[in-house]
């Protein structure tokens, strides 16, 4: 591969933080033993938030954003990996501190690198992306929480969006009866298409939470955070668990104690930054075999790379819907 390729490069100056498509050499990319061809990723909203400097999102420049990618190994000092390797990469401050998946070169350290199963080819492997794959996090959590199918309606909220989308068809697919918030019922049909049972507006769950609520869900699956959160809680049966991994709707949490010493209730908080990496791998794993690959497709689209500002400010604007999958230029 040439040692001059294109990237995008986030920059901070005296005005605030640029962003732009240049060519890049082999002199931009950052310390690491392992280097990779890149040839997909995907857009998440971190990814919306470092692209338009609305949230302090990067932390070095200058850095090239993306927080995840997929692709092949052009050339290892890792004892794990060797040319023409497929890998994919989720978190690790990718996209943060070090440069990501927006360029067509990387070079990482190789103990963040997951080797991709082998019945998902690299374009699937972000249709997945950080948020099939923190989904996928979800979904063990309330498994070793010992929520069953025949233990009720499982919730999942934001699920018009990445992470909602592909725990809703994960979860159908085990046999959960799923149902799904959203605040677009626009949506209710591709929702419904996606194995949800119920469309519920998320407005239901937008006002201050009481201490306790109807015993609903025997489980929830929670990208929001905030009022959501906390009206969830109150909606838990007894001895049930919500698996939270978001803060769309906000980073605070204004709920009581009453349903974790009154129900038993347990929260659980999904990291998929820095999860280790053997939980990764059984999540990759289980991706492979717990997701309809035919699904999957269906709440994809193709983004093109030089259309990635602007779709920067429709993720975070609640506009784009389902996984979008970024192919780096030939």
């Amino acid at each position: 591969m040439p040692d001059h390729f294109q990237g995008y490069q986030i920059n901070k100056t005296e005005a605030g933080q640029t962003c732009e498509l240049k060519q890049l050499s082999d002199d931009d990319l950052m310390e690491g033993d392992v280097t990779i061809r890149v040839e997909y990723s995907t857009l998440n909203y971190k990814d919306g938030l470092a692209l338009t400097g609305k949230s302090p999102v990067v932390r070095k420049f200058p850095l090239t954003p993306g927080i995840d990618f997929s692709g092949t190994v052009i050339s290892s000092d890792h004892d794990r990996f060797k040319t023409g390797d497929r890998v994919v990469l989720n978190g690790f401050g990718v996209g943060e501190v070090h440069s990501g998946g927006y360029a067509q070169k990387a070079r990482v350290n190789g103990d963040w690198l997951v080797h991709l199963p082998d019945s998902i080819d690299l374009r699937q492997a972000m249709a997945i992306g950080t948020a099939g794959y923190t989904a996928m996090l979800c979904v063990m959590a309330l498994e070793h929480h010992g929520i069953v199918p025949d233990s009720g309606d499982l919730l999942v909220t934001g699920a018009s969006g990445g992470v909602g989308s592909v725990a809703v068809a994960i979860l159908n697919k085990l046999g959960y009866r799923v149902v799904a918030t959203t605040g677009r019922m626009e949506e209710k049909d591709y929702l419904r298409g996606l194995g949800a049972a119920d469309v519920i507006d998320r407005k239901d769950f937008s006002e201050k939470a009481r201490p306790l609520y109807k015993e609903l869900w025997a489980g929830a699956v929670d990208v929001a955070g905030g009022n959501t959160l906390a009206n969830v809680l109150s909606q838990i049966k007894y001895g049930g668990a919500v698996a939270a991994c978001g803060l769309a709707d906000s980073m605070e949490l204004p709920a009581s104690v009453a349903p974790f010493i009154l129900r038993g209730v347990t929260l659980y908080g999904i990291d998929s930054v820095t999860a280790p990496m053997n939980k990764r791998e059984v999540a990759w794993k289980r991706l492979a075999e717990d997701l309809d690959m035919k699904l999957l497709e269906d709440l994809s689209f193709d983004l093109s790379f030089n259309d990635l500002p602007k779709a920067a400010e429709q993720i975070l604007e609640g506009k784009i819907r389902g996984r979008a999958i970024v192919k780096l230029p030939d």
